[in-house]
């Protein structure tokens, strides 16, 4: 099946993109030759400053046919346009079916979507469009707000909600202050977007152990990209995100653009299968996972996605240590005194990595200061600076008037 559809996509590329017309001519490939999987290997890859720098050369549709114009959050650089004809929103659409009913989702569920569905975002008009192919119900209710969500959801009852896991541990201090029982309320599970909440071995990482701790509920994974325009989700076993092999060709290759074995770290690569407006072909998202190809115990034998270890392009070289963003916000999250933070790294005046946290602390006392600084010596065995700010100095940082989601990390290097 992969097999026909890639041949497919060669030929329809090799018509309609004037990027990969380019690349295929410069390079001499005969897409004939390539008749497998394995023969991707002999097409150079695609980076995202192709993407950011040659936007429309990837588009093989004329504008008239174009339904929609979505983007990407622009967390590697400036934002890329993506391009979707009717039928992609349909595979978008099928896509999110797939991974709701992936997540235990069912025609009887009501979702509370805690997400923007504005500002050009995939992912919110993803999720609604897969719940209504579902046949379940919707509640649209955007982010942020802890009041009215609560407010909502025990006038409304649903069964599930969308959102950011670092949002969820918001709603249950919201609860806690105000009384709320939240184990008798509705809410049986969430659909985890944007963090991570497991590490590599699949445990629950410090901040699905802080949701858990305190709520009863069923945490769902998931991993997707705006220019993949599909979604590896987590099934009840929690065991990594499943792939989507009719929608998706993926690879996982090191620094060489070889693949990696199973339980190997490597850069997922993607080749679109399906998709009209703008397909992508070994396209290479920057996300650091590893993969796993033993069956799962809920019966689906294709491969699953841990979650993501880093962004290539994130990766921090700190005093001889190398550090990843994931990695430092666990830490950040774990500590109680420490209430929200953004990370900046900068280059220092010859050229070094240098590690900024800025962090509202519980409060300004210096064994507050004392106990945040000796904590995260023993566990990064380097000392960051830090910069302890107000709750409302780090929401600037946090959001910009473009922005659709908080920001957490800010590189500052020189490229």
């Amino acid at each position: 099946m992969q097999e026909q559809k890639l041949q497919e996509l060669l030929a329809y590329l090799s018509l309609h993109s004037p990027f990969y017309k380019e690349l295929f001519e410069k390079n001499n490939i005969d897409i004939c030759q390539i008749k497998t999987v394995s023969d991707l290997s002999s097409i150079p890859t695609t980076s995202k400053e192709d993407l950011q720098q040659r936007n429309l050369d990837f588009l093989c549709v004329p504008a008239k046919e174009i339904a929609e114009y979505m983007s990407t959050s622009g967390t590697l650089g400036s934002p890329v346009t993506i391009a979707l004809t009717n039928n992609d929103l349909d595979r978008l659409a099928y896509n999110e079916y797939n991974s709701f009913l992936c997540a235990g989702g069912t025609p009887d569920d009501i979702y509370q979507l805690m997400l923007t569905l504005d500002r050009q975002f995939m992912a919110g008009i993803a999720y609604y469009s897969g719940i209504r192919k579902l046949g379940a119900g919707i509640i649209r209710l955007g982010p942020g707000v802890p009041a009215l969500q609560w407010e909502t959801i025990l006038r409304l009852k649903p069964t599930a909600i969308v959102a950011v896991p670092s949002f969820i541990l918001k709603l249950i201090q919201f609860a806690k202050d105000t009384g709320i029982d939240i184990n008798a309320t509705s809410v049986k599970k969430a659909i985890c977007i944007g963090e991570n909440i497991r590490n590599t071995d699949f445990s629950l990482n410090i901040l699905g152990k802080k949701i858990t701790e305190a709520w009863n509920i069923q945490l769902y994974s998931t991993y997707a990209s705006t220019e993949m325009q599909t979604a590896f989700t987590e099934c009840s076993e929690g065991r990594g995100g499943h792939y989507q092999p009719d929608l998706l060709i993926v690879e996982l290759l090191d620094e060489s653009d070889r693949q990696v074995p199973p339980n190997t770290p490597g850069e997922v690569t993607i080749t679109t299968l399906g998709v009209e407006g703008m397909p992508l072909l070994r396209y290479k998202t920057g996300d650091i996972c590893m993969y796993f190809d033993e069956p799962c115990a809920c019966g689906r034998t294709s491969l699953r996605l841990s979650s993501i270890i880093g962004r290539k392009k994130q990766m921090i070289k700190f005093k001889g240590t190398t550090l990843y963003p994931p990695a430092l916000f666990d830490l950040l999250t774990e500590r109680e005194e420490i209430l929200d933070f953004v990370v900046e790294v900068y280059s220092d005046e010859i050229g070094l990595d240098q590690v900024l946290l800025y962090v509202v602390p519980v409060d300004d006392s210096e064994e507050c200061d004392h106990r945040i600084r000796a904590y995260l010596q023993a566990r990064l065995r380097v000392s960051p600076y830090i910069k302890y700010v107000t709750a409302e100095e780090l929401q600037k940082k946090q959001f910009n008037e473009a922005g659709r989601k908080a920001i957490k990390f800010i590189d500052r290097r020189r490229v």
